[in-house]
């Protein structure tokens, strides 16, 4: 028997609160999660070849790509609503991949920002392609990590303390805070004075306003002690 509308999410939770709003002509299935990732016993980055992930179905997950595939092959359209950020839409991406059988047109990707009747029914009649930028961004931050994790974290290790790990995000902002507090303590400070003068004018009932003396005979002034000022 063929499902010819079949919608795939992120969470069973998820499944079936749709299955209720879409109805019997919908079969709705969840992925749970993320179904291909980068290998765990390499970096799995081909750092050679434009940074290409090497991806794979982990061991946990193969049963229930198993079982994707086989309810996909008997599916005309195929909906990919999983989450609408950048993660959401890798998941999408790596979904399609399964089914390259599938015609362009017959794989629409829906999103949604709340589980309601409205929202799910207005995202259902205004589909729209995969954002490939978005699925990217989900890659870029994924090579990343890894690039950053199986590099500095060994290091870390043999240098500092067995156990720790180096992020994408943290490692970087250590960098800057080390490299201003560098800056900071090579500073030398240069004593500079400014001449400020307050300045009324006429009629006298005017308000005052403050000036700064910034030039003298055309020239810009640097005064750098009392004398000078």
């Amino acid at each position: 028997m063929r499902n010819s509308n079949l919608v795939l999410v992120e969470s069973p939770t998820k499944s079936k609160t749709l299955q209720k709003f879409l109805g019997p002509r919908f079969i709705v299935e969840a992925s749970m999660g993320h179904i291909r990732d980068l290998p765990k016993a390499d970096i799995g980055v081909d750092i050679e070849h434009n940074f290409t992930p090497k991806y794979i179905i982990p061991k946990d997950k193969i049963k229930r790509v198993h079982q994707l595939e086989k309810i996909m092959s008997n599916a005309d359209t195929l909906y990919l609503a999983t989450d609408p950020d950048r993660e959401g839409e890798a998941i999408a991406w790596h979904l399609k991949e399964l089914v390259p059988q599938f015609k362009q047109s017959n794989i629409k990707r829906v999103t949604f920002h709340e589980i309601t009747p409205q929202a799910v029914t207005e995202a259902f009649l205004h589909p729209r392609e995969i954002d490939e930028d978005l699925v990217n961004a989900q890659q870029a931050r994924r090579v990343l990590d890894r690039l950053v994790g199986y590099k500095l974290s060994p290091l870390l290790w043999k240098k500092v303390k067995s156990g720790l790990s180096a992020g994408r995000v943290q490692s970087v902002a250590v960098r800057l805070i080390v490299e201003r507090e560098r800056e900071i303590q090579a500073f030398k400070p240069v004593e500079y004075w400014t001449i400020e003068v307050e300045l009324k004018p006429i009629p006298a009932k005017a308000l005052s306003f403050k000036a700064f003396v910034i030039q003298l005979n055309g020239k810009k002034i640097n005064i750098t002690n009392q004398e000078e000022a």
